[in-house]
This record gives C-alpha cells, sequence and structure tokens, in this order.
C-alpha cells in the first residue's frame, strides 16, 4: 500500500458504520518494577507502579474500528459486576463507538489481568465463564444485533469461545448481514470452521488455522495446504490468515492461494493486533474496497499497533506516518517533525524506555562526535538528536556555516547506530523540543557547567537528570576547516 491508495481509502472508510459483536473483555493491565525474589518461593516480587484499564477481544475490535474513521457498534454481553461498570465507562470515553451491552447476571465480565515489568509480561490472570448465552440473554442479543446493524457495511463477529457466538446468534450474524447487505466477516478461535456456515470470510491466525485443520502452517507451502483443507472444512467463502512477520495469506474458492506482506516492524506487544487487523479488513471491506487493498489495509494497521503497549489502536495519521517511513531508507525515517518526535517518545514511554536528548550543530562529523552520541546513548534506552537547521547555526557561527547543509547533516547523523531520532530545531535553542520529548536525561558535552545547560531546571522538575559527556581532545569541527584551509 502506498499513500496513493492509502489516503483515498482513509478518506473512504471515515463514518463507514461496522457491528462488533461477541466477547467484550476487559483488559487490566498492572505495571511495576522488579528487583527482588520472594523469600518464600522462586517468584518475582513486583512493586506496582501503576494500571490501566481497555477494551479487549470485541470491543477492542470496535475500539479500531473507530479509531481508524469508523462509527462502532459494540453488540455483547457483561456481567453485573466491576468490570461491567468499567466496560460501559470504556465505551462512553471512546468517541465513534456505541454501546449495545446486554446484561448477563449469570456470568462475570471477562477480565484479563496482566502484569508487566519492563515490557515483559510476567504473568496472567483470567477471570471468565464459557458456557454460552442462552435463553432471554441470547433473545435480546439477537434483537440487539438487528437493531444495531441497520445501515451496516459489515458485521464483524469476535469469537473467542467466552460462549457469546452461540448458533442462535451466529444465525442472527448472517441474517443480519443479509438484510443490510454487509459483508461477514469471523475472527474464530474455534476448533471448527463450519459452525459459521457461509460466511464472507474467516480470519484466523496461522495457529488456529494448525488447529481448526491439524495442518502444520509455518511456510507459505503449508499455509497453503492448510488453507485448501480449511475450505473443504467450512462453507466461508474466503479465509484470510494472519501470519504476523510473514504477513498474510488469502484462500478464496475457486483461486490460487495469495500471499501478503510488508517489511517487519519492531514487535513490542502483539496484544490485540488480531483484532485491529479483524477492525482494518472490516472497515475497508465496508467501504466497497477489493479484497487486496483491504489486506494491504489490515497488514498497515497491525504493524502500527504492534509497536505499542498492551491492546492498542491506529489512527489514520499513524498509518500515513508508518507509509512514510516504511518508503525512506532507514536514516531517513529517523529524522523527523516535532510532532513526529512527541508520538515516537509517547510509543517508547509505553513500554518503560529511558530518554536521553542532546542537541547540536554537527556540521563537520568527526570522531569527537561519534565518540560522544555513544557515551550518550549508553545513558538512555533511546537518544533524540536535536539539530540546529542551517539558519540556527549561522545565528551561533557565523556566515560560512554550516559547511554541511540540514539534510546532509541529518542523514549522517541518523546513520549512527547510537541516534534514534533527529529532530531539526530553527529557534536558536532546542527549548520547545525538550519540553515536547520531555527527556529522563538531558546531555552535554563536560565543557559546560550544569547550571549552563539549556532545559537543564526543566529536565529537573519532572525528575530527569544532567549528565555531561567526556570530549575527545584533537577533534573539532573549528580545527578541521582550519586544516582544510590550510592553517596550522
Amino acid at each position: 500500500m502506498d499513500l496513493s491508495s492509502l489516503q483515498p481509502l482513509l478518506a473512504a472508510v471515515a463514518g463507514v458504520r461496522v457491528v462488533t459483536v461477541g466477547d467484550v473483555m476487559v483488559d487490566r493491565f498492572v505495571y511495576g518494577d522488579v528487583t527482588r525474589v520472594s523469600p518464600e518461593a522462586p517468584i518475582p516480587i513486583m512493586a506496582r507502579q501503576s494500571e490501566a484499564l481497555m477494551l479487549g477481544a470485541a470491543g477492542n475490535v470496535a475500539r479500531n474500528v473507530a479509531a481508524l474513521g469508523g462509527l462502532a457498534a459494540l453488540v455483547g454481553v457483561i456481567g453485573d459486576d466491576e468490570p461491567a461498570r468499567d466496560a460501559l465507562r470504556l465505551v462512553g470515553q471512546e468517541g465513534g463507538v456505541e454501546g449495545f451491552l446486554i446484561r448477563d447476571d449469570g456470568r462475570p465480565t471477562t477480565l484479563k489481568t496482566r502484569f508487566v515489568s519492563q515490557g515483559q509480561q510476567l504473568l496472567r490472570v483470567d477471570l471468565e465463564q464459557t458456557h454460552p448465552v442462552a435463553d432471554e440473554v441470547e433473545r435480546r442479543l439477537v434483537r440487539t444485533l438487528h437493531d444495531a446493524a441497520r445501515g451496516a457495511g459489515a458485521i464483524l463477529l469476535s469469537d473467542y469461545g467466552k460462549g457469546v457466538a452461540s448458533p442462535t446468534v451466529i444465525e442472527a450474524c448472517l441474517a443480519a448481514a443479509a438484510a443490510n447487505g454487509a459483508v461477514l466477516i469471523v475472527d474464530s478461535k474455534a476448533r471448527s470452521f463450519r459452525r459459521y456456515g457461509a460466511v464472507d470470510l474467516i480470519k484466523p491466525n496461522a495457529a488456529e488455522l494448525a488447529y481448526a485443520t491439524e495442518l502444520p502452517a509455518e511456510t507459505d507451502a503449508e499455509v497453503e495446504a492448510a488453507l485448501a483443507r480449511a475450505l473443504q472444512l467450512t462453507d466461508s467463502r474466503a479465509i484470510v490468515v494472519t501470519r504476523a512477520a510473514k504477513g498474510m495469506s488469502l484462500a478464496v474458492r475457486g483461486q490460487a492461494v495469495r500471499h501478503f506482506s510488508r517489511p517487519p516492524p519492531e514487535v513490542f506487544d502483539t496484544s490485540g493486533a488480531g483484532d485491529t487487523a479483524l477492525a482494518a479488513l472490516g472497515l475497508a471491506l465496508a467501504a466497497k474496497a477489493p479484497v487486496d487493498q483491504a489486506i494491504e489495509f489490515a497488514l498497515l494497521a497491525s504493524s502500527v499497533v504492534v509497536e505499542k503497549a498492551g491492546t492498542a489502536t491506529a489512527s489514520p495519521e499513524e498509518l500515513i506516518e508508518a507509509e512514510l517511513a516504511a518508503a525512506l531508507a532507514p536514516s531517513e525515517a529517523k529524522v523527523v517533525t516535532p510532532e513526529r518526535m512527541a508520538r515516537q517518545v509517547a510509543r517508547w514511554r509505553e513500554r518503560g524506555l529511558k530518554i536521553g536528548f542532546t542537541n547540536g550543530c554537527f556540521d563537520i562529523l568527526h570522531p569527537g562526535h561519534v565518540a560522544y552520541l555513544a557515551q550518550a546513548r549508553s545513558w538512555c534506552d533511546r537518544l533524540i538528536v536535536g539539530l540546529n537547521t542551517d539558519r540556527s547555526v549561522r545565528a551561533l557561527k557565523g556566515e560560512g556555516r554550516p559547511v554541511n547543509d540540514l539534510e546532509a547533516r541529518a542523514l549522517v547523523l541518523a546513520g549512527l547506530a547510537s541516534v534514534d531520532l533527529v529532530a531539526p530545531f530553527d529557534d536558536d535553542t532546542p527549548i520547545a523540543l525538550i519540553r515536547a520529548a520531555r527527556p529522563d536525561v538531558l546531555i552535554k558535552g563536560a565543557d559546560y557547567a550544569v547550571e549552563e545547560v539549556v532545559g537543564h531546571d526543566l529536565v529537573a522538575s519532572w525528575g530527569g537528570e544532567v549528565r555531561l559527556a567526556t570530549l575527545v581532545g584533537g577533534h573539532s569541527t573549528t580545527s578541521t576547516l582550519r586544516k582544510l584551509a590550510g592553517e596550522r
């Protein structure tokens, strides 16, 4: 997918109505640090720092539909408990999501609690009951589904095996899709795909495809064989399998299997990535996009969310940014605007990474610069370099400087492994960038005193630190220019 097709598609999906029906969950993330082992048993002790609540499963699909610009109608079942009240509150906070949640006093609201330290899940605790909905709850669910489906372009059935996707509810989905001319897509954790009937599309992941067909699903050839078997086991018109870094593969009856991929992202957390893919796929098909384009859209959206913590969403702006970055060389993709820098810093912070910031002109890169930046990077997990624009360099150094223009200086810096982002700034100081980045570590050379470093007071105010890097003697831009001029 390139921008010439992405931008019209984003315009087309804006305001399109999609129904997400199925198992609604609340995802609870408890974050903290682990610094010791319990004396009572060989288990880590986590000092709790914070927690976050998010809608999961069908709720996360609805969140992603709304984040991409669609209108989501969320149909599902909750209990009469605190997680149910959390779910209702979370739905109310999501712009673009309309909640149609049925209360079932006979079951708890599904709650998944994950304990996370330094970006790693230590434990997940599930509260759930998986018996099928029945009787009056099932009848209310069917009536609600038909009401919510009016005017919808797609119905997305998210079957996590928690009891909502009963045979009666599946039949209601098929009937509602037919009545509204909507595409019906199933995201299935079930062993049998046949139970869904003649849906338009089933979207398992590779492990679920292997489970349903009892065939391996790793290589392209294995996936093709498993998809052929899956089509024999279901009345679905097509099956698309998500394969993590290997992309997606599509099997349509009577056609050869097609494989889709994009450059693999930096994966941090795959929680909910399948929900994002389902939302993007359904939204694009609801907007009448070709299935190939819908799959590319889903791949792009899921590549954005796996770089975030928790069950995340992807916005149109992030999709455009990711597509632009994919078209650039790795070093070019590191050169960012202040706005892109702030968004990237937010993603890094979600992952618990320590942010460092330094700045300079870096006119003629020399060994002293390289050593300085390497030392700065050793004090943080990610290093941002604020880079003076050409005008800003002239204001500091006088006419004749810089020798190399902004583009050349930025690309050379971005080519260093120690540099994670380069953010040009036109002001005389980088104070605006420092405010936007809120670094944990502010770094300058040892030729400064801490009190002379621009932004030292700001960084201290939010609990950060200022560190002074050792300078390598015998190297400077000024001495290099003198040598070039033939001076001694």
